[in-house]
C-alpha cells in the first residue's frame, strides 16, 4: 500500500500542473479580461477623470508602477485612452509579462500557497477562501451525513421487502426526488418556508444571524442550524436516491449468498442474520465510498445552493471571481477544489483497500 500512495501523491503533481496550465491557457485567450475590464469603466467617463483615477495621489495604479511609453491600444475601447495609462493597467495587474512567465511564477507562488491579493476585493486569496470555506464544508458534511443517514436503513428495508408495496412505492418516490434538480426544490423551500408566498419559518441568506456573537452558546448552535435548514435539505433531496438504491442492491446481492442461508440453518433470527452478518459486509463498500460522495455533493450541489440562498461560500466566491475575470480568486479556488478532489480520492482508494482486502491496487496501473 505504501508504493501505491507514493505514485499516486507524485502522479497528483502533473496532474494538477496539466489542469491548471489547460484553464490558464483557456483564459488567455477568452475575451473580457481584467484590463478590458479597467479599459472600459475608463472610457466611460471623461478623460480628466480617467487620468487623475490613474495618476492621482494615492491611487493604487499609481503605486504599483512607473507610467511606460506606450503603443496605440489593442483593448476594445481603448483607443480613445492614452497608451501610457493603458501600459500601466498592464504593469498594474501583471499583464506586461509574457504568459509563460506569469504562469511559471503563479505555479511557484501556489506551491508555497500563496495565491496573491483580489485584482477587486483589496483582500488576499488566503483570507477570502478562509472565511469562505466553513459555509462549503457545512453544507457538504451535513449533506453527506444526512444523505447516508437516510440512505442506508431506507436501502436496507428496501432489500428486505423487495418487491413489496413498500419497495415500488419508496422506489418511485425517490426516482421523483432524483429527478428535481435540487436548485429547483431550493427555490420551492424558499418559496413556501422563508418568506415567499406563505411562510416565513427560515431566513432566506447567511450562514448565521447579524446578532449571532451576542447570543448564548445555545443560541449559537441553534442559530446556526436554522439556517442550514433549507439548504441542506434542498441538497438531500435529490442526492440520496443512488446511494439508496445501492444500499439495496449490495444487500440483495449479500442475503442471495451461501453464508446467509448457513446462519439461518443454524437457527439464528432474521435480525442476527441482517445486522451481525449482511450488514457487515454489505456496507463495507459504501462506507468506504465517504470521501468521494463528500467530494462529489461539494463539487456539484454546493454552487447552485449557495447562490441560491446568497451563503458565502467557496463554490460562490470562485463563480463571482470567473465572471467578474478575478484570475487571483479564480485560480486560487480552482487549485484548492483540484488538490481537494485528488486527495479526497486517494483517501478514498486507502479506505477501500482497508475494508476490503480483496482490493489490491498494488497490482493495478496508477
Amino acid at each position: 500500500m505504501t508504493n501505491y500512495i507514493i505514485r499516486r501523491l507524485l502522479m497528483m503533481i502533473p496532474t494538477l500542473f496539466g489542469i491548471m496550465a489547460l484553464n490558464f491557457a483557456i483564459v488567455q485567450v477568452a475575451p473580457g479580461g481584467p484590463v478590458e475590464r479597467m479599459v472600459a469603466q475608463l472610457t466611460d467617463i471623461t478623460s480628466g477623470h480617467a487620468t487623475d483615477r490613474i495618476t492621482g495621489g494615492g491611487s493604487d495604479m499609481a503605486a504599483k508602477g512607473d507610467i511606460t511609453a506606450g503603443t496605440q491600444s489593442m483593448y476594445r475601447g481603448g483607443r480613445g485612452l492614452d497608451p501610457e495609462i493603458i501600459k500601466q493597467i498592464e504593469k498594474m495587474y501583471g499583464f506586461d509579462k509574457p504568459p509563460l512567465e506569469r504562469f511559471f511564477q503563479m505555479i511557484g507562488n501556489y506551491l508555497r500557497f500563496d495565491f496573491g491579493e483580489s485584482f477587486f476585493r483589496n483582500e488576499r486569496v488566503v483570507d477570502l477562501m478562509l472565511k469562505t470555506l466553513p459555509v462549503t464544508i457545512s453544507l457538504g458534511l451535513w449533506t453527506t451525513l444526512l444523505v447516508y443517514l437516510i440512505s442506508i436503513p431506507l436501502g436496507i428495508r428496501k432489500a428486505v421487502h423487495d418487491g413489496s408495496k413498500f419497495d415500488i412505492t419508496t422506489s418511485w418516490l425517490i426516482i421523483i426526488g432524483y429527478a428535481i434538480p435540487s436548485f429547483l426544490f431550493a427555490i420551492l423551500l424558499i418559496i413556501v418556508f422563508a418568506g415567499g408566498n406563505y411562510l416565513s419559518w427560515f431566513p432566506l441568506k447567511g450562514l448565521v444571524s447579524d446578532n449571532w456573537e451576542e447570543l448564548s452558546t445555545v443560541g449559537k448552535i441553534s442559530d446556526y442550524f436554522w439556517h442550514m435548514a433549507l439548504p441542506v435539505t434542498a441538497m438531500v433531496i435529490s442526492g440520496f436516491a443512488s446511494l439508496t438504491m445501492l444500499t439495496k442492491n449490495y444487500f440483495l446481492e449479500e442475503i442471495s449468498k451461501q453464508y446467509v442461508l448457513t446462519a439461518r440453518a443454524k437457527g439464528l433470527s432474521e435480525n442476527q442474520v441482517l445486522y451481525g452478518h449482511v450488514f457487515r459486509n454489505a456496507m463495507l463498500i459504501i462506507i468506504a465510498g465517504f470521501p468521494s460522495a463528500l467530494l462529489s455533493i461539494l463539487f456539484t450541489s454546493a454552487l447552485l445552493i449557495e447562490i441560491i440562498f446568497s451563503l458565502n461560500g467557496l463554490g460562490l466566491l470562485g463563480y463571482e471571481a470567473v465572471v467578474g475575470r478575478d484570475y487571483p480568486v479564480m485560480f486560487g479556488t480552482l487549485f484548492i477544489f483540484t488538490l481537494m478532489g485528488l486527495i479526497f480520492n486517494l483517501i478514498g482508494d486507502i479506505i477501500y483497500m482497508l475494508v476490503d482486502p480483496r482490493i489490491d491496487f498494488e497490482r493495478r496501473d496508477v
